[in-house]
């Protein structure tokens, strides 16, 4: 009868250790019965980088001044949007409100301004950048470099000897609150090639127009000025990625209350001005009790009833209207508050 006994319980032992050694676990050290919980991505909004040190050698490179301090951004919006890592707030919701804050060229680096306008936006920071270097790799182009001596080289050219293409960009992610830098990001790129046109090498790459170039486009990015650009780029973005865990969510509460009821939307009296933004789910209470001090006769509470939840659809700067997502019967003076940002 012993013997039985410790046969069973060694080979229940085995089977045991065979099932745990075959069960799945995360990274975290948990199984896939306790996920670890996935909030939201962290919210940031790329603005322009600045140019103004290379302004001269940029335009010596298309003819024209090209605004690359666009095409910087634009391109740093691609790689992280690519990634995932973050979400990148849509560059139409920023022009919007930069146009209405009149948020001038100026301003790109200026991590005061910029924060301002991240509050209105709703993101968990921002990040400002600036080009500091722009060029061949024979002539320094750096802040402060004197950019004078490419006049007369002609379009995308330096006379006739060949050079590498360079580029040298700086980013910075900025807390709106404070305005204090929580991580920098560096990205410093050359091209592999040499021509005597930074535009060289470009296939059927046919220019730019209105005054920007898009950095993107596979034809820009063979010539070699493109190849320098998208190396810079992606150095830096790897940085910024690297930087997300010095990033706190924000969390910012909105309170306010429904102004009108139209068919299927709710007109709230409270819009971008105090944090909201189209995508933010609110839930609606309905005031069935005010408590008063006895001695003052102030109002010290409001006991409530939940009427439903709504997702908000359009956002102006002192308004916003959502559209039900549970619960009827939104009425004129329901209180609303933000449940999700």
């Amino acid at each position: 009868m012993s013997k039985i006994f410790w046969i069973t319980l060694i080979l229940a032992s085995f089977v045991a250790g065979a099932q745990a050694q075959s069960m799945p676990v995360s990274s975290t050290g948990t199984s896939p019965s306790a996920p670890a919980h996935q909030g939201r991505k962290k919210r940031v909004a790329i603005f322009d980088f600045d140019y103004a040190t290379v302004m001269s050698n940029s335009a010596a490179v298309f003819g024209t001044n090209v605004d690359i301090g666009k095409g910087i951004s634009d391109l740093l919006v691609r790689n992280l949007v690519q990634d995932g890592t973050y979400s990148v707030i849509e560059r139409k919701a920023m022009d919007k409100i930069l146009a209405e804050q009149n948020f001038s060229n100026s301003d790109r680096a200026n991590s005061n301004s910029a924060a301002k306008i991240g509050k209105l936006l709703g993101v968990d920071a921002i990040i400002v950048g600036s080009i500091t270097q722009f060029g061949n790799d024979n002539k320094n182009t750096n802040v402060g470099g004197g950019g004078g001596g490419w006049g007369g080289y002609g379009l995308g050219g330096f006379k006739h000897k060949s050079s590498k293409a360079i580029c040298v960009v700086d980013a910075r992610l900025v807390n709106i609150d404070t305005a204090e830098i929580m991580g920098v990001a560096t990205g410093k790129g050359e091209s592999t090639r040499e021509s005597t046109s930074l535009l060289g090498g470009g296939g059927n790459w046919h220019g730019w127009g209105g005054g920007a170039v898009d950095f993107g486009s596979s034809d820009f990015q063979q010539t070699i000025i493109g190849e320098a650009i998208n190396a810079a780029v992606k150095q830096m973005s790897g940085e910024l990625i690297a930087d997300n865990s010095k990033l706190e969510m924000r969390t910012v509460v909105v309170e306010g209350v429904v102004a009108a009821v139209d068919g299927g939307q709710v007109v709230l009296n409270v819009g971008a001005k105090a944090g909201l933004k189209v995508g933010d789910q609110l839930t609606v209470q309905r005031v069935t009790k005010e408590i008063k001090d006895p001695s003052s006769g102030a109002v010290i509470r409001r006991m409530t009833s939940p009427v439903g939840v709504i997702r908000l659809t359009d956002v102006d700067d002192i308004s916003a209207v959502g559209t039900p997502v549970s619960g009827s019967d939104f009425k004129v003076g329901d209180a609303v508050k933000t449940i999700t940002q």
